[in-house]
């Protein structure tokens, strides 16, 4: 700055600009350019001009800006590459993601993302992660809260794979019989999933149950489903559908509805049919789910065991071996289980292809399988009758 206020002084006495101007290193187009900032801005004219373009020719128009802005406020928990996605498929000509984050910073409808330190933990399944859709079905009650027509505690269920919410409803009460009238909608419906993955809460699971079962899981296997369970107090097992509880939440808890499963209803179809998931390529679940092939064919009868010999469980949830009643299950209570004799003297105990125990021949007593059980096929086949 102190050469450039220099030069432009020298300059108004010298005769030879371009002699002055080879002097300080400069181009005569330079040197005049300073002299005529300094004639019509004085001194702080020399100042070097900011290199920010004044306009840009691809600067958004305002009725871009409005689109934006109006589609966030109806998806006010959606990210800016879900609104750039509704966007393209209902005008085209998508601006970039910096220019949807741009214009809702400005507007003021961002929230800054918190970055949570990432904790080691496993899961506990019976099979590989869902490969399609129907593979891995994941269920959960939400938790209640009040509304104006009261306690409200829906029941969720999510397709793994493609993100599909299969239901959510609204249920006079959590028990058993409503969650598995729920059950046989979906299934007559959709067909059967090849596993069904919970946490271990009621009515799905029994922490004092043989195996954590339940009527209600015990239903599941006899229809030739198989389990899968969180770990207790790790919610992160099943987090993509604690992550839909968090978006339910946040989109239809504590506002006021005319009706309660209207409103769950029409959340549920804006998720699946309008909402793209990043997982999925940015499609929407209606877009990658299909039904199961595995139709419904209603609730057995009974079990069958071929070569096996089978016992019904009772009412109480014992049966009768050698003469001597031995406590199995109360959730097994009207179903048969089969009996393998293996070596030892010990007897494996199946419930359809679920190893439930083993029965101890010597001490005429039953010993529960231990852990979380496995999905194992007996020496001959099990399967509804």
């Amino acid at each position: 700055m102190n050469q450039k206020i220099e030069f432009v002084l020298k300059a108004q006495q010298t005769d030879n600009f371009r002699a002055l101007c080879r002097e300080y290193g400069i181009s005569p187009k330079t040197g005049y350019k300073w002299m005529q900032r300094m004639l019509t801005h004085g001194l702080e004219g020399l100042n070097e001009d900011s290199r920010r373009p004044r306009s840009s020719p691809e600067a958004l128009v305002e009725e871009v800006v409005c689109r934006i802005v109006r589609l966030k406020e109806r998806h006010r928990t959606w990210g800016p590459r879900k609104i750039r996605e509704l966007y393209e498929r209902q005008w085209g000509g998508a601006p970039s993601e910096s220019s949807f984050k741009r214009v809702l910073e400005r507007a003021g409808m961002t929230e800054k993302k918190r970055i949570r330190k990432a904790v080691q933990s496993g899961r506990i399944t019976s099979g590989p992660k869902a490969q399609g859709p129907n593979d891995v079905w994941t269920v959960d009650l939400k938790g209640w809260w009040n509304d104006p027509q009261g306690r409200c505690e829906p029941l969720t269920v999510r397709d793994e794979f493609s993100r599909f919410v299969l239901e959510a409803r609204s249920l006079p009460c959590t028990r058993t019989e409503h969650v598995r009238d729920c059950f046989e909608r979906l299934f007559e419906k959709y067909g059967l999933p090849l596993v069904l993955r919970s946490d271990n809460g009621t009515p799905f699971a029994s922490a004092q149950g043989l195996l954590g079962l339940t009527k209600l899981s015990a239903w599941w296997i006899a229809l030739g489903i198989d389990l899968e369970r969180g770990r207790p107090g790790c919610p992160q097992d099943n987090g993509g559908h604690e992550r839909m509880h968090r978006d339910l939440a946040r989109e239809v808890q504590g506002m006021a509805y005319q009706g309660r499963q209207a409103a769950l209803d029409m959340w549920r179809n804006e998720y699946n049919q309008d909402r793209p998931h990043e997982a999925l390529g940015m499609r929407c679940p209606t877009e990658v789910y299909v039904k199961s092939p595995r139709k419904w064919q209603g609730t057995p009868d009974e079990l069958s065991y071929e070569g096996l010999d089978t016992r019904k469980v009772t009412a109480s949830g014992t049966i009768r071996w050698q003469g001597s009643m031995m406590g199995i299950s109360s959730a097994l209570s009207g179903w048969n289980v089969g009996l393998d004799p293996g070596r030892d003297g010990m007897v494996d105990v199946y419930f359809a292809r679920l190893l439930i125990g083993q029965i101890d021949e010597q001490a005429a007593a039953f010993k529960p399988a231990s852990g979380v059980g496995a999905h194992k096929t007996p020496s001959k086949s099990a399967e509804p009758g």
